[in-house]
């Protein structure tokens, strides 16, 4: 029997375009969420007020680091969503999405000098990003105009939806474990914290969003 989304014919790429912008926004939101409850503003000093150049710099910087930061945050997510992508809408095949995502890591760790990017981390990373490709493929797959749609149709209940979530996070946590051995002090433990944190309250409250507080 052929799925649901396949009978789409014709509009079927125009309609992936727009899942897979619906996907990529959604955690485009998260990463801005939680980014800034990561990196905090410090508080103003009487210099900032009365030197707006200075003001104006630490905004900057301010902002430049929560870029970075989404960056970083959405590299794994990105390529999973592409892989996904690739494979409903190009029909190509796991092993070889997979194949070009282990090439652009090892060409990332190859020409890194500041070690800060591990063997370790890439690993991790690869097995986040394999969760990763099921889940997107699963949305992509799904009926819906929405991000919400299309994750109410894929995962049915809250509970089945959750449990993603905590699989997600679990591969999430060891990718923070190997960050954090390689580069030691850089990563201080309250900011992974406040991350954890951060992620796990936003993505709740999409879940109860979409399925409710009982799901």
């Amino acid at each position: 029997m052929r799925p649901r989304w396949a009978k789409q014919g014709r509009n079927l790429p125009a309609i992936l375009d727009k899942k897979h912008e619906s996907i990529l926004s959604n955690e485009r939101s998260l990463a801005k969420a939680v980014s800034l409850s990561v990196i905090r503003p410090n508080p103003l000093t009487v210099w900032d007020i009365t030197m707006p150049p200075i003001f104006i710099f630490n905004y900057l910087r301010l902002k430049s680091a929560r870029e970075i930061f989404n960056q970083n945050f959405l590299f794994t997510k990105k390529l999973a969503l592409e892989a996904a992508l690739d494979m409903i809408k190009k029909g190509q095949n796991r092993n070889v999405v997979i194949s070009r995502i282990e090439d652009k890591t090892s060409g990332i760790l190859a020409s890194d000098n500041q070690g800060i990017y591990s063997k370790e981390i890439r690993q991790r990373q690869l097995k986040e990003i394999d969760l990763l490709i099921d889940h997107y493929c699963r949305l992509l797959q799904a009926e819906g105009k929405d991000y919400a749609s299309l994750v109410a149709d894929a995962y049915k209940s809250k509970e089945n939806y959750t449990t993603f979530l905590g699989q997600l996070k679990g591969t999430e946590e060891e990718v923070k474990l190997a960050a954090m051995d390689t580069l030691g002090t850089q990563t201080p433990p309250e900011v992974i914290s406040r991350m954890e944190e951060a992620t796990d309250r936003v993505r709740m409250a999409v879940a109860e969003k979409i399925f409710g507080t009982n799901g």
